[in-house]
């Protein structure tokens, strides 16, 4: 019996693996049915599925040069018109995703208020960029040394006391 694409046949389970499980078809050749084509639904462990000895119906899906013969179980079963999974519409047809309202932008600022002219207007002027700069500059160094004194002194080097 010559073994063609498209056909369905009855078939003995042979061996089960972590990735799928091998049949033996009529006239002694054997195939695979990958983990991916048992059942519809996500199969974590074929042997919920099957068992070694069990009789399944095949369908072959491809056989290859080398004589590897690809099996599905689930293709095999026969199903009333309608009830495949409907096909996905195309990205045009789709809904569009919610956009996310846009943020309310902030008023202009101008120089002369960061130069601390923004008194008159009743607000305390802050500090300007630079003296943020500035200070931000002097805690980053203080942070480091005290990284290095630390880290210094875990390896032995420069300071560390050697008793």
């Amino acid at each position: 019996m010559s073994i063609e694409v498209g056909s369905k046949l009855q078939g003995k389970v042979t061996g089960i693996t972590h990735f799928g499980a091998f049949v033996e078809l009529p006239g002694g050749s054997t195939g695979l049915v990958h983990i991916s084509e048992v059942a519809d639904n996500y199969v974590k462990d074929i042997n919920e599925f099957l068992k070694v000895g069990d009789e399944v119906q095949v369908k072959v899906v491809n056989v290859e040069k080398d004589g590897k013969i690809g099996l599905s179980i689930r293709k095999a079963i026969d199903r009333p018109e309608g009830s495949e999974r409907p096909e996905r519409p195309a990205r045009s047809e789709r809904p569009a995703r919610p956009q996310r309202p846009a943020r309310p932008s902030r008023p202009y600022q101008s120089s002369q208020r960061s130069q601390g002219q923004g008194a008159r207007n009743n607000h305390r002027p802050g500090p300007s960029f630079e003296d943020k700069v500035s200070r931000f500059l002097k805690d980053s160094e203080e942070r480091l040394t005290t990284l290095k004194r630390q880290t210094d002194s875990k390896r032995g080097g420069r300071g560390a006391r050697r008793g």
